[in-house]
């Protein structure tokens, strides 16, 4: 709305223009006319075009101050020319107004602070003073925040003075604090009653200035400044007091401590006599425990007397009982040992018989082998020999060689067999040579 309105009012400022300039342009050229014929003409104006012109450019003109754009944070009044103020505000955002006869007034609705200082300090604000309940001047820093009432604009803008900030706020400020200071010491505003102080002004402000249509959210006070000989005064008067306080701080730690010695004590004490008697109960008891214990002892000892006696009758019958056992079973042991050897002689005598009749039957198989095949002497001698005779060659009329005599028992049945040349096994070996040759391993 707002870029219509600047856009109306330049349309109708330009066709306003435009008028004008179609006017100056026709006295132009009528004034250069006269100059060059040197003769008076009438004026050749174009007033009904420059009229049309100046008639158009009425309208844009009137709808672009009808047009009122409020911005955020403010509010408006609207205020005509006819009936005065009128009731209401106007909220941020475009509103329409009658041109010419109503205009708009526009007002801060934000929150305002305002302050006061010191006169030492070198701040922007108010000084205030005031004085105490004893008349001595004391110095006010007072911040307060407030705003108007967009609701109560009309009565602000019709009744008030303006500004609101200079010509409401600071008297009616300044005159609360000089109304209810007077009432209080200055030690009371500087330490003891100084929130009350400030609630009770920021409530009377509040009602002073609410019923003009402002708004007082906080009223602080910042700081206090005292006269100078009674801030010394007060310092020496504050530094008694934080001494006296010390002072009762230290005695009443003192008596909590002999309260807390008196108290361990008699803790200690009550301790002590519980432990004695405590003692004493355990003296009795263990007194009492050992006289009920001889009470059953005795008759223990005497029942362990007897079984001690008891049990060395039992081993001494039990000695007898295994002595004589172990000679039983010695004579035991030696008619089974005498039983044993028999049956071994028994035994070994059958096996010597059962030996040699197996040797004889032996030696007879073997001699009729022998005298059937002669030549197992040989192989038999070989055998036995051939873990350490690798080779061996014997002469076939069998010189030389330490079985001859056995050869010689041969029979006469195997003549012709000894007379014939001996046949290697191998075809292919050469005749044996008349020596016998043996290789050993070593």
């Amino acid at each position: 709305m707002l870029l219509l309105k600047y856009l109306l009012l330049f349309a109708g400022a330009g066709l306003l223009g435009g008028a004008l300039a179609i006017v100056i342009y026709d006295i132009y050229r009528t004034r250069e006319s006269w100059r060059a014929d040197s003769a008076t003409r009438p004026l050749n104006i174009r007033w009904r075009d420059s009229g049309r012109l100046a008639l158009l450019a009425i309208g844009p003109l009137l709808l672009g101050l009808s047009i009122v754009v409020v911005p955020a944070g403010s509010a408006g009044v609207v205020v005509s020319q006819i009936s005065g103020t009128e009731p209401g505000a106007l909220y941020p955002g475009a509103h329409w107004i009658a041109p010419l006869i109503e205009s708009v007034t526009l007002y801060d609705t934000r929150e305002r602070v305002f302050t006061t200082t010191l006169g030492e300090k070198k701040e922007k604000g108010e000084m205030l003073q005031v004085q105490s309940k004893e008349g001595l001047p004391m110095g006010l820093a007072i911040a307060v925040r407030y705003r108007l009432d967009p609701r109560r604009l009309d009565y602000i803008h019709a009744n008030l003075p303006q500004p609101i900030e200079q010509e409401i706020v600071p008297p009616v400020v300044a005159g609360v604090f000089r109304e209810i200071i007077p009432n209080y010491l200055v030690r009371e505003v500087f330490a003891s009653r100084r929130e009350e102080v400030r609630k009770l002004a920021s409530d009377e402000i509040r009602q002073k200035l609410v019923a003009d249509g402002i708004l007082v959210k906080e009223v602080i006070l910042r700081d206090i400044q005292l006269p100078p000989e009674y801030a010394k005064g007060l310092e020496g008067l504050l530094l008694k007091e934080q001494e006296s306080d010390r002072m009762s701080i230290e005695v009443e730690i003192k008596q909590k401590e002999v309260r807390t010695a008196e108290l361990e004590a008699d803790a200690e004490k009550a301790r002590r006599i519980k432990a004695a008697e405590a003692d004493a109960e355990i003296v009795v008891l263990n007194a009492k425990a050992q006289a009920d214990a001889m009470q059953h002892t005795l008759p223990l000892k005497q029942k362990q007397i007897e079984q001690t006696r008891l049990e060395s009758e039992a081993r001494k019958e039990a000695t007898v009982q295994n002595a004589e056992a172990m000679a039983e079973a010695k004579v035991i042991d030696s008619k089974a040992e005498l039983e044993k050897r028999r049956l071994m002689a028994d035994a070994e005598a059958n096996r010597i018989r059962v030996t040699a009749a197996a040797d004889s039957e032996r030696l007879k198989t073997e001699a009729a082998a022998l005298k059937q095949n002669p030549l197992l002497i040989q192989k038999i001698i070989a055998e036995r020999l051939s873990d350490k005779v690798q080779v061996m060659m014997v002469p076939t009329d069998g010189k030389f060689f330490f079985a001859n005599d056995v050869l010689k028992a041969a029979p006469a049945a195997a003549q012709p067999e000894k007379e014939a040349p001996a046949q290697p096994d191998d075809a292919d070996d050469p005749p044996a040579a008349p020596s016998t040759t043996a290789r050993r391993n070593r």
